[in-house]
């Protein structure tokens, strides 16, 4: 038996997908458990170059069955046009390789508008939604007020249901925001129309997975952002609204007998940040244009240029922790090659006193960095398959990481391609 997660462990966009792909060949199925289609995982193969942003990223291994769980918020607009995006690049998509759980709640149109609308009441003040609708969704979850894909398949108590949540949701759009009403017919187009697609993927997955489990079939969970956006440990209110961590994969699945066995963090080789929040090791000017243009750093989901700055020591050990890694996957080391030092967040200066701890939320934006520098090692690595074949200088800097964080990396990537690896 055999249970794995590939989880984020800072901001998100570590390459969470880049891992999931690599390593699906070890698994028969993948899980998406928890949230939308907010963040992206951009995945380079034989076949092209891909972002998902609700789809697993095992759609691209045969035989690997595919699982949207009862966590996600389930898009079915945008879910159907990556589906259609996907098929178009030669990727089979049908209900033996992908299937989604009866159980999830679909996010609906309104929650995209109320999304809109809520960052801009907010103003200066904005959380940095991507405005997927992903935080009015899990409000509407928690308050029993959406609507399960199941429900597709009795269509006159999915009316009354309807009806029942657009009286209710049309109060906050026009007293609340001042906006147009939804109509019924509106709601139902939409319903119809996407509903009727992905219909045929929807079965009930926590049954497929139970029976999955019991045959010792491999599962790999596949998380969405990082430890630091959890919504109970991330650097709230700048997180999401579900919960990325490895804890929450057997719930967010729907296999809540399952055990976790290993968790594998993803850890980018210097730190990047998609949105609002305190992000203290933060670059500014023309050395974090050189690093963001190194990296490409640009939101997969939004197109955002992404905040960038070195490797945060103080941030990632407590994202380790926090996930319960058994070990680390190291991205990106190879867009570090340009530097003659490289720069390492190792602490925190906090009120006059220098952390090893990451501070509670209110505390986090008074934070300072306190950077020290590693030899760099001018030169290409993209192409070194073995740990060997690293310049000592970036096998000390690996080796750097790994004491100072507390956790194996077992995984080097040097490129964007499923094979540019090194296994330790």
């Amino acid at each position: 038996m055999s249970t794995c997660a590939i989880v984020g462990i800072n901001w998100g966009d570590e390459g969470k997908g880049r891992m999931v792909d690599l390593l699906t060949e070890q698994y028969d199925v993948v899980v998406r458990y928890q949230g939308g289609g907010n963040a992206g995982h951009t995945v380079i193969n034989d076949k092209g170059k891909f972002a998902l942003h609700l789809l697993p990223s095992g759609i691209f291994r045969p035989g690997v069955v595919n699982v949207l769980g009862n966590g996600v918020a389930l898009d079915a607009e945008n879910l159907w046009n990556e589906m259609q995006q996907v098929i178009s690049q030669g990727v089979p998509l049908t209900p033996d390789n992908l299937k989604i759980s009866s159980r999830a709640s679909l996010l609906l149109p309104w929650h995209r508008q109320l999304d809109g609308l809520e960052e801009a009441r907010l103003a200066d003040k904005q959380y940095g939604s991507t405005k997927q609708g992903i935080a009015p969704f899990y409000s509407d979850k928690y308050q029993k007020k959406t609507v399960l894909a199941g429900e597709l398949f009795y269509p006159e108590k999915l009316k009354e249901h309807l009806a029942d949540l657009l009286e209710w949701k049309n109060l906050t759009l026009t007293r609340v925001y001042g906006a147009p009403a939804v109509t019924m017919e509106e709601l139902l187009e939409w319903v119809n129309d996407y509903g009727e697609k992905i219909k045929p993927y929807i079965c009930d997955t926590g049954a497929y997975l139970r029976d999955a489990y019991k045959q010792d079939k491999r599962i790999l969970f596949e998380a969405q952002l990082g430890s630091l956006r959890d919504l109970d440990f991330g650097i709230v209110p700048y997180t999401t609204s579900s919960n990325p961590v490895a804890a929450y994969a057997p719930v967010g699945s729907g296999l809540t007998n399952a055990r976790v066995e290993d968790v594998i963090g993803v850890v980018k080789a210097y730190s990047t940040c998609v949105g609002e929040g305190p992000f203290t090791c933060e670059m500014f000017g023309e050395e974090a244009d050189k690093l963001r243009e190194a990296g490409f750093e640009y939101g997969a989901k939004t197109g955002r240029p992404r905040r960038v700055g070195p490797i945060d020591i103080v941030a990632t050990r407590y994202g380790v922790e926090v996930q319960g890694a058994t070990e680390i996957a190291l991205t990106k080391l190879d867009v570090l090659s340009y530097l003659d030092k490289i720069p390492v967040c190792t602490r925190y200066k906090l009120y006059g006193e220098l952390t090893d701890e990451f501070p509670f939320p209110s505390a986090l934006p008074d934070a300072e960095p306190v950077t020290e520098y590693l030899e760099g090692w001018k030169t290409d690595i993209s192409s070194c398959r073995k740990w060997e074949d690293l310049p000592k200088a970036a096998q000390d800097y690996v080796l750097y990481v790994e004491e100072r964080i507390g956790c194996f990396i077992k995984y080097v990537s040097v490129g964007p391609e499923r094979d540019s690896i090194i296994i330790r």
